[in-house]
């Protein structure tokens, strides 16, 4: 899919539209830096990648909550002026430009909530969840759970810090190791269909492994089933001696009824322990996630924030908002982490009202026992039988707590083999693939630098992973920027090449960084060898002069022509 347009509209008037064209497409930003007074980062030229990235399923606060907009009240005027004149983007994506007929893909979102939100592909209305299995169906003609359509995507808009930094670990950076690895594979083209499955199992896995570390704090499943036999062989003798009274029918059925309830009420409390023992895990978790924002190490993501600035000098994010990113990447783990909690807090409520009713009933139970004048020896035993029924019921819900997550563990895991069993047949379709890459990636970076860059597929107990190398040299500031390039570009003609599906569209920032030298060879040569387009922001007079842009332009922006025109 190649991007066709782009249209801005105010309640129905058009205010941009964007024409794109194979190649090189050129946001420029006429502001000139030799005017201190004026820097060109809040004219809108970055925005249109975040419009492009907010059709394709992003959640637009980055349009409004930037640090280009740095006046005072400039966010509040951006985001107020989106939802009061109902500022809907159309986004045009299309199979083939060259080809009038080819597929198009027509989408449209406003800024809007609830009634008055639009969210549709080619016409029809699609909540959040279904917008991006569209998606994904449409363009990578998937329906598979993961990875998902954000994830697919993430190299493609590199606007964003982590994607700007990061070669191939462009998502969030709480992501594990199995959704990256269900990624690289789906880069690769290696279908294995079931990522959600292995992504669920490893969790499932942890929360056994979990539950039996705090049940072992305990007993274990040996010392419980030993206990069981004592326990047993005890209640035996008891019932021989309370049988060997002659009771009345009646005193019979009342007893027997107290010990039945006595044993449910055990197995009840067992029940609610086990509900509040995953409750702790979830609210402990939690409380380490809530430790980790309140006593963040700063001089770690200082130290992170100014090895970043080293490798992009014009980074736009300042330290606190690395910290605020830190903080929010952590809530979004508290919140994914703790949403089966209301579920749990409702089990115990209504199990506790069930225990409240049975502790009544054993209370008139009870005392109707004793009003019936048993005699004292009786009533001893019977106390002491109680007391080991309940204990029994106790040992034996443990028993079974544990039986039960020895078993769902062990299910987990066989399953979880058999999935890693599957991929690992796959081990040569991956290094033929990774080769296959390699011969592209590498022929572009040495194009850019006269060294090698290559693709490795490194496996470890967790599954694959993919890294990046350089036959020579280290990577410098520019150099990262032009690996990063090399890769995207690499990529289209990789899977162009084996006929895999993808967008061949790259939207890159901060372009500006990359020596001269190397921007002219990748804008003039490398770009053009690859059916692509190329689409970045920059600021006129931070381009090489032997880049033709009137060639490449498709949207000029100033201090006099901003983007969303607001006055």
């Amino acid at each position: 899919m190649f991007l066709k347009s782009l249209t801005i509209d105010n309640n129905g008037v058009i205010v941009r539209k964007i024409s794109f064209h194979k190649g090189l497409n050129l946001i420029v930003d006429e502001t000139k830096t030799s005017n201190r007074k004026e820097s060109g980062n809040n004219v809108g030229k970055t925005t249109v990648l975040r419009l492009i990235d907010f059709c394709l399923g992003g959640k637009g606060e980055n349009i409004y909550n930037d640090p280009e907009f740095k006046e005072k009240g400039s966010n509040n005027i951006v985001k107020e002026h989106l939802k009061d004149k109902n500022v809907t983007i159309s986004l045009v994506l299309k199979e083939d430009l060259e080809i009038k007929s080819s597929e198009e893909i027509i989408i449209r979102r406003n800024f809007l909530n609830r009634k008055e939100k639009i969210q549709e592909i080619n016409g029809e209305s699609f909540n959040n969840t279904g917008f991006l299995s569209e998606l994904k169906r449409l363009i990578f003609k998937s329906v598979e759970a993961k990875p998902t359509f954000r994830q697919i995507i993430a190299k493609n808009i590199r606007d964003e810090k982590n994607r700007l930094l990061n070669t191939v670990k462009v998502l969030h950076p709480t992501t594990t190791h199995e959704e990256y690895e269900a990624l690289y594979l789906f880069w690769l083209g290696v279908d294995i269909n079931n990522s959600d499955r292995k992504q669920k199992l490893t969790q499932q896995i942890k929360i056994e492994r979990d539950l039996q570390k705090r049940l072992r704090k305990d007993s274990n499943l040996s010392q419980l089933e030993q206990a069981l036999i004592v326990l047993q062989r005890n209640i035996a003798e008891l019932e021989n001696k309370k049988n060997s009274f002659n009771l009345n029918e009646e005193y019979n059925e009342d007893l027997d009824k107290l010990n039945k309830t006595k044993s449910t009420l055990t197995s009840l409390s067992t029940k609610i322990s086990r509900l509040e023992i995953r409750k702790e895990l979830i609210l402990e978790s939690k409380s380490e996630i809530e430790k980790e924002i309140a006593n963040i190490n700063t001089k770690q993501i200082e130290t992170l924030y100014k090895e970043a600035k080293l490798l992009i000098p014009n980074l736009q994010k300042n330290f606190e908002d690395t910290l605020t990113f830190h903080n929010d990447m952590l809530k979004e783990k508290s919140k994914y982490l703790t949403k089966e909690l209301p579920e749990i807090v409702a089990k115990i409520r209504d199990e506790k009202r069930r225990l409240d009713s049975l502790l009544s009933t054993e209370k008139e139970i009870t005392e109707k026992l004793h009003k019936s004048g048993a005699i004292e020896d009786l009533q001893i035993i019977i106390t002491d039988l109680n007391l080991a029924y309940e204990r029994k019921g106790n040992i034996e819900e443990q028993k079974r707590m544990w039986e039960d997550s020895i078993n769902k563990l062990e299910d987990y895991e066989n399953e979880l083999e058999k999935i890693n069993s599957g991929i690992n047949s796959l081990d040569e379709t991956i290094k033929e693939r990774v080769i296959e890459f390699n011969k592209f990636f590498s022929k572009i970076s040495n194009d850019l630098y006269g060294e090698q860059f290559y693709l490795s597929p490194d496996k470890n107990e967790k599954g694959y992973e993919l890294n990046i190398s350089t036959i020579t040299g280290n990577l410098g500031t520019g150099k990262k920027k032009g690996q990063i390039a090399a890769f995207d570009l690499a990529y289209v003609q990789f899977a162009e090449s084996l006929g895999i599906d993808c967008i061949h569209f790259i939207l890159h920032d901060q372009i500006e960084n990359v020596h001269d030298n190397q921007i002219t060879s990748l804008l003039n040569e490398v770009v053009t060898r690859v059916n692509c387009q190329y689409i970045i922001p920059v600021l006129r007079d931070k381009l090489p002069l032997d880049i033709d842009v009137s060639n490449f332009e498709v949207l000029t922006l100033s201090q006099n022509d901003k983007l969303f025109k607001i006055e």
